[in-house]
């Protein structure tokens, strides 16, 4: 397997995706599907029309069997006249269908096991029964002149054989495309290519990626099944899902832009808008960590890495905050400097002395050991107007014993750098 995955990369581009690709956003079917999510039916019109606005091909929209206010949310974004398509999901039964017929949707999933454990565990069916379930849905909602996904459920656990006979199934039945569910997020970005490039050179389907978060791989996963030849992935903004979550939205189309060289056209300045209302919508508030979209992706607190941000961002960063809808930020903590804190205090108006921001630091340093974080800016300027005037006659009593205030303040700098690792 290893001498024919580096075959498959010898014959790609190293630098680009060799085809176009569409994003089909489930964050309305899947990412509700998160254990006590819900959204009410103003916010999934909300998010819709938010991920419209970002450019999404296609919105997942829900699950109109379930009836009631889930039939109706769906029946509202489908009338929505959006610029995507809008999909509904079903299980591969006739009157799952008919449900999103009637919701005016231009595009359904129909989704089914294939793996044996579910087969037997699950539905409690032969193999059999699963082809001719899939075959006679995919046909009736052929016939209604609909768009149709058929989801292959946990296809990462599937017999090959078997997973190639259910592509082929739909296929000849009039699907569009199959998608690819890595239900358990079992998989690596080696083994999904492999499967991925399988299915598209044997049966000759288009294939969407359903990638889960289970050990950390569903962002690279999806790209993975992309460089295979995939032409859809599903996405949830932030990443929400069951368990440990889907493929992120942000995380997949920043990566493609940025690492592979794929640029999908998305109104990507609106991620954090998205990502904010989607987190308040879930209850889910997003991680100051989270990729592409965390508030503190574009903070900066060392010295070393604030200093040369300051001269040249890109030295520290792939894109720039606003690509994401983010702002540059620089903070005043332990391991902070002279020159951000003059920038700092210059913003406020204030201006101050090479001699007078080395005396300042060493304060503020201790003052964020004591409070164990960054100083907020008014916190900095109290520092400032109750301690320049200590600041200033200290600086006259230095000079006046022939020391160097600058020099001490770069002594006791290199002290603090050689207690911690050098960054990365």
């Amino acid at each position: 397997m290893r001498e024919s995955f580096a075959g498959h990369l010898l014959q790609r581009p190293s630098d680009a995706v060799p085809h176009a690709v569409h994003i089909d956003d489930t964050t309305l079917r899947d990412g509700e599907q998160t254990a006590g999510v819900v959204f009410a039916n103003e916010e999934k019109l909300r998010i819709a029309k938010l991920l419209d606005e970002v450019g999404v091909y296609q919105i997942e929209a829900g699950i109109p069997t379930m009836g009631g206010d889930e039939w109706e949310a769906v029946r509202q974004i489908a009338a929505m006249d959006l610029n995507c398509s809008i999909l509904a999901w079903n299980r591969a039964v006739i009157s799952d269908i008919e449900a999103s017929l009637r919701c005016g949707v231009d595009a359904v999933a129909i989704s089914m096991s294939s793996s044996d454990i579910h087969i037997e565990h699950k539905l409690r069916q032969s193999r059999e029964w699963v082809l001719e379930s899939v075959k006679q849905a995919v046909i009736f909602a052929k016939e209604a002149n609909v768009y149709v996904s058929v989801n292959a459920e946990d296809a990462s656990r599937s017999d090959m054989e078997f997973l190639l006979a259910f592509a082929r199934t739909a296929r000849d039945a009039g699907a569009d495309r199959l998608r690819f569910c890595d239900t358990l997020g079992i998989l690596d970005p080696f083994n999904t290519f492999m499967k991925i490039k399988t299915i598209i050179d044997v049966v000759g389907i288009d294939v969407e990626m359903h990638t889960h978060n289970d050990f950390g791989m569903a962002t690279a996963n999806a790209i993975a099944g992309i460089k295979a030849g995939a032409a859809f992935v599903n996405t949830t903004v932030n990443g929400l899902g069951e368990r440990a979550g889907n493929a992120a939205l942000e995380e997949v189309v920043m990566a493609l832009k940025y690492i592979e060289g794929l640029d999908l056209n998305l109104s990507t300045e609106k991620f954090r808008e998205l990502s904010e209302y989607v987190a308040h919508a879930s209850n889910r508030p997003i991680p100051t960590w989270k990729p592409i979209v965390g508030a503190n992706l574009f903070v900066y607190e060392s010295e070393n890495r604030a200093r040369t941000a300051l001269v040249d961002p890109s030295a520290y960063e792939i894109f720039a905050p606003e690509a994401v809808g983010l702002q540059r930020r620089f903070l005043l903590g332990k391991y902070s400097g002279a020159n951000v804190l003059r920038m700092k205090l210059a913003e406020q108006g204030i201006a101050t002395s090479p001699e007078e921001a080395a005396a300042l630091i060493m304060r503020i340093r201790s003052k964020s050991v004591a409070l164990k974080r960054a100083l907020f800016d008014e916190e900095l300027l109290d520092i400032y107007h109750g301690m320049i005037n200590e600041v200033r006659q200290e600086i006259a009593d230095t000079q006046d014993q022939g020391r160097d205030l600058l020099e001490d303040a770069a002594a006791d700098a290199i002290a603090l750098v050689s207690e911690v690792t050098d960054e990365a």
